[in-house]
Parts: structure tokens; sequence; C-alpha cells
């Protein structure tokens, strides 16, 4: 076994690091989500967290990790009677993203449960992480029937695994740490208001820290043991502490001002339901036992926002999560209630929601741009400065919309998602097949037809069914899948009106936040000038998109073929790194090309190569004003999709939209 990275040898992180141990103090916390760029020492903090946490006691011999003081009674591997166990360390358990089902909950053999009746069931990763950390590391990433599985066993506590009318359970309390970075997509809001806390985390732009940063991994790399060594003893100091904490914590009083503050709070910040009101007192709590005290006071209370609402904080998908800190303190000086006190700074309390540094990790860390953002596009003008000829400020883009569903017609074999229908591991059934490796899902109907006309043969004499790996059969199931949507946006001069690059903005943004919720890939193609380019190459992270969409410039004339081709070439890229993975193109243009020898020409044979290879299309179509020349609609032809006004294009407009859509691919 490697040996971790020391927690008390990361450099700055203050955040991470105390959010770590308020949960090590008291799991009922309920863990930690780490939102950050990649390269800031996420992995390794969440890693080194585990080697702190004291040992637990075990029933001998028990898979499940049964507490010897109070067994699980519907154990598996039960009943246990209470008494004396064994210990061992803390477990922190790693859930790969592209982890089957079987090996997160566990999995029955199917065919001695068939034949035979007996419940030999494999414990999964749930098991494994009972009473210890379950580590998922790109959290954003992991399979929405993963994600389902996940919630379940930490709303109740305990996994369930059913297959085919055989059942069994088991408890699974765990604490659960995730760590993400946002470029490459968000989290769905159940799973992300199941963590109790969340920090973002970046690199420092402080040279030293950052000097200190390479010197200690360094000699980390280059003698892994030796440098665990010498800072054994600052390890076995937090050890300590977080000891003597969690003996405390029963001792430490939530009085009813820190309370008022707590839910005025929640209240002043519009989260939804009650877990944050929760999840702040358990917060507050931790934090004035990590500090020795036994009151929670206000700072314990503001530290405890910081970190236990930002996720929590009702805001549109595309905003950044965060608190304003001024309306926090006004909140909290206006619920102050009466005996909270301030902390004396040389006293036992003073600090205490500060981790353990060592002296390098003391320079300023680098929170991201504070700076107020320019107003872009209230005047029409040029830019001063970086603007092309003709180039235009940025438009502000108009209130997104609810829009109708956009299908890739046929049947995929994509990644499980909301969008198109495909064939999918979880979904209703559709019929059964011989398994491909390992069986999943059975199909006890074909399974008992396949194996019924051998049972002569086999010398059936009880009532048991004679069952051989030749008969099971794996049932095909029919759900949904996410897709790559790729934007190709017109921003050359004839789209360049105020009002209707605003709307057309607006348009892009609603199915933007369409692809968020369906757990799309998306990337973004612009062309205007003479020449087109990837804004946004294919990514899961449509706050990416949403963000270049708002700062995107117009003008010029209308290379449509360059767009088209550039198009092209993302989608033949995209298709060798994701086979499985199907497209469609959202072209929002007005239909005109300008610029180059013939340019209308060219425009239509660069559509005719997405039409020859079956690429499902939309065509948003922005003409405006009394005279139109559909230009957009022919171009749609020529894509062999379909074409939609602006208006159209919103739920209760376009009823019709998909049927054309899959009318048009047959």
């Amino acid at each position: 076994m490697s040996t971790p990275f020391p927690f008390t040898a990361v450099v700055g992180q203050d955040d991470l690091r105390l959010a770590l141990l308020l949960n090590a103090v008291s799991p009922a916390v309920g863990g930690v989500l780490v939102r950050g760029e990649k390269g800031t020492a996420k992995s390794t903090a969440v890693r080194a967290l585990s080697a702190l946490l004291p040992e637990v006691a075990v029933v001998p011999g028990c898979r499940f990790s049964c507490d010897p003081a109070a067994p699980d009674p519907s154990c598996p591997d039960g009943p246990h009677e209470p008494g004396q166990g064994t210990s061992r360390a803390s477990r922190m358990v790693e859930l790969p993203v592209g982890a089957s089902e079987d090996r997160l909950v566990g999995a029955l053999d199917i065919e001695r449960a068939l034949a035979e009746g007996v419940k030999a069931f494999e414990p999964g990763l749930l098991a494994d992480a009972h009473r210890g950390i379950l580590y998922v590391d790109e959290v954003n990433l992991l399979h929405d029937h993963l994600v389902d599985l996940l919630l379940d066993a930490a709303a109740m506590g305990a996994s369930y695994v059913e297959r085919e009318g055989v059942s069994v359970r088991h408890a699974s309390k765990f604490l659960l740490v995730g760590t993400m970075n946002p470029e490459e997509g968000e989290l769905r809001p159940q799973l992300l208001d199941r963590f109790g806390l969340t920090v973002e985390v970046a690199a420092s732009r402080e040279p030293d820290q950052r000097v200190e940063v390479v010197r200690r991994r360094l000699s980390y790399d280059d003698d892994p043991v030796g440098f665990a060594a010498r800072w054994e003893h600052e390890e076995a100091a937090v050890r300590q502490r977080i000891v003597a904490a969690r003996e405390l914590l029963p001792s430490v009083r939530l009085g009813d001002g820190a309370l008022r503050q707590i839910a005025a709070t929640c209240a002043a910040f519009e989260v939804d339901g009650m877990r944050a009101d929760i999840v702040m007192a358990r917060t507050a709590t931790a934090l004035a036992a990590w500090a020795g005290r036994t009151d929670v006071l206000a700072e314990d209370v503001r530290q405890a926002a910081l970190l236990a609402l930002p996720h929590r904080r009702r805001r549109n998908p595309f905003d950044a999560p965060g608190l304003d800190e001024d309306k926090l303190d006004e909140t909290l000086e206006e619920f102050g209630g009466e005996g909270d006190e301030e902390p004396d700074p040389d006293g036992p309390g003073g600090g205490g929601g500060q981790p353990p540094s060592g002296p390098p990790d003391d320079g300023p860390r680098a929170d991201g741009d504070s700076g107020a953002r320019p107003e872009a596009g209230d005047g029409g003008e040029p830019q001063a400065s970086g603007a092309g000829a003709g180039e235009q400020s940025a438009a502000r883009a108009s209130e997104p919309f609810r829009t109708k569903v956009l299908s890739v017609p046929g049947l995929g074999d994509g990644v499980a998602g909301r969008r198109s229908r495909a064939r999918t591991e979880h979904g209703r059934t559709t019929g059964a097949r011989r398994p491909r490796g390992a069986l999943t899902k059975l199909h006890l109907a074909a399974t008992v037809q396949a194996a019924a006309p051998h049972q002569r043969a086999r010398g059936r004499s009880g009532r048991g069914l004679v069952v051989r790996r030749d008969d099971l059969r794996q049932a095909t199931r029919e759900g949904r899948e996410g897709n790559l949507v790729l934007f190709v946006v017109d921003a050359s001069g004839s789209m360049a009106a105020r009002q209707r690059m605003s709307a057309v903005k607006g348009a892009v943004l609603s199915l933007l936040l369409d692809a968020y919720q369906r757990r799309d890939k998306v990337g973004l193609v612009t062309f205007r000038g003479s020449a087109a380019e990837i804004a946004l190459p294919p990514t899961s992270s449509v706050d990416a998109a949403a963000a270049r969409l708002e700062t995107l410039p117009t003008g010029g004339r209308t290379p449509l073929a360059a767009g088209l081709l550039r198009a092209h070439e993302v989608l033949r890229v995209e298709r060798l790194r994701d086979p499985a993975r199907r497209p469609l193109v959202v072209l929002v243009t007005d239909g005109r090309a300008t610029g180059g020898p013939e340019p209308v020409a060219l425009a239509g044979r660069a559509a005719r190569l997405f039409a020859a290879q079956g690429v499902a299309s939309v065509v948003v179509d922005c003409e405006s004003g009394p005279v139109r020349l559909g230009l957009a609609g022919q171009l749609a032809g020529e894509l062999g999709g379909t074409a939609v006004t602006l208006d159209e294009l919103r739920a209760d407009s376009i009823a019709g939209l998909v049927k054309d859509v899959q009318r048009r691919a047959a």
C-alpha cells in the first residue's frame, strides 16, 4: 500500500482542510463537495484525511462492518450477538466514475438463487464504505443510475439489492466526499443537496506559496515514507485534536440566539427545504468543538453559512455559486441573539475555525476574479480596441424560456441521459437476449422459458429448476440517452441588430438550459467576417457555453459555408472520441451567405455533407421583418433537417417540431 501525502503538509487550501476536519469531528455534517480547477490538491487532501480518522470497532468476520456494541439486526452475515469486537483503520472507499451498478451495491448469484434458492451475495462498495468515507472523484461525471443509488443509500442509511424477487438489505452509512471540475459539467440538484458542505478551491497566485507546493511535492515523490515521517508529529497532533473534539461534541450548547441566526440566514438566502438549517446547526456545533469550546458563537454560525449555503441558495443554473458576505453579516447582526459573546482571541476558543497549517501556508490564496464585470452592449458602439472592422460589443441575452424537446431520431446506444430514445441498462424492458459478458439485468421469464425444455434431459427430480449458464437471458431495456448538441451560431453583421441578437442569445441560452437538464454535451461554433471558430469544444460544462455566448461579439460578412465545415470537422473528431454519442446540430442563422466566390452554392454543398451522413439538425430561423426571403428554410432542406422561427421555439408554440425532425430524417 502506497504512503499517502500527509494531510498537514498540504499547502494553503484552508477552507478545504477545515471542511474535511469538521466532517471528521462530526460525520453527521454530511460530507463535502470540493469544486475547483484541476491540479489544486483536491484528491490529495481527501485521500490524506482517512489517515487521521480514529479506528473503527467492528464485529470479527462481518463483511458489512457491524458495530459490536449495536450490530445491525438484518445484517446478511448476522445475526450478531453484542460483544467485544476488533478495531481496524477507517476505510476510504473510492467509487470510479465508470463503475457498474453491481460494483456499487453488490451482486447476487442469480444462477444459485434460481436453482438452489440461496442468497449468495457479494458485497459492493456501499458495504465497504459503511462507517467510513465514500470518495467520488469527478462526481459530476457519475452516471445517473449510480447517482440514484447513492441518493437512496444516503437518504435511508441502507442499501437494497433486488433481483427478480430476491432481496438483500444491509446498513450503509458513510461520509460522502466528492471532487469536481465545474468546467466538465454540474451536479444534479438532488445529489448537490446531499453534500453537507461545499468548498471552492483555486491555485494560489502567490509565488512563495507556489514554490512551497512544488518543493513539498518533489520531496514527497523522492521519498514518500521519509517525507511522511517528517510530518508525523503534526499528523499525530491533529489526530488527537479530532478525538478530543469528538469527545467534546455532545457537550456543545447551541443557544437560541445561534439558532435564530441560522434560521434567519437560511431564510434570507432563500434556500429550499430545511436541510440547510440542520447542516448549519451541525457545522456550527462541530466548529465550536474543534475550537475547544462548549458554546456556539456568532463566528461559528458565519463560518457554517459560508460552507453550507453556497451550493444550496436558489439560483439560475448558469450563476456561479457563492454568498454575498455583506448580506450575510447584516443578517447575523440583525438577528444576533443575547449571550452570543465574541471570543477572547487569547483564550482557548480563539482561531478555532482555522485548520492546522505549517509555516509556509500563511500566504494569501486566489479566490478568483472579484472585480466588477463591465456592462456590455449598452451603446452598440464599436469597441475601442481589439475589435475587427464593423465589430460591435456583445449584446445581452434576453430572458430564457422553456423550449420543446429537440431529439435525435432513431434508437441510439449512447450514455444515459434525458433526450433521445436509446438502448440502455435502465428503463422499460423491451425484450431479452443472450448476455454479452457479465449478466447485469436478468429477464426471468425468458430464462425460465430457455431452461424449461431441458429439465428431463438434465435429470430434474426436485422442485428446483435446473438452470445452466446458457439459459440465462439479459433483459434489453429502452430509456433515454444524452446527445452532443452542437450550436452553430451566425454572428455576422446581418445578425448584429441589437434587438435581434439579444433574442438570438436568449433562444440559445434557453436551449443550453434544456441541455443542462437533459445531461447533454454541448459545443459552440461561431462564424462571422471571413472565418469560423470553435468558441467551445464539446464539453459537459453548459456553464462554460453560456459564458462564451455572453461575450460573443458580432459584425462582418456571413461565411456560412465556413461555419458548416467547421461544425462538420468538430463532429468528425468527436465521433472518434465518443462514437456512441449521437449529435444534434442546432444552426442559428437568418440563412444569408456572403463573402467569397459563390457563397450560397458553397453553403449548400457544405449542408449536404450533414444530410449524407444522417446528422439530425434544426435551423433556428432568425430572419425578421415584414419581407422574408425564406433562406433558412431552404438551408434546412439542404441539411435534411427542419426549420423553426425564434417565436416557434417556445414550448407552447412548436408541438410538432420533434415529429417534423423525425419525419424528415426518415
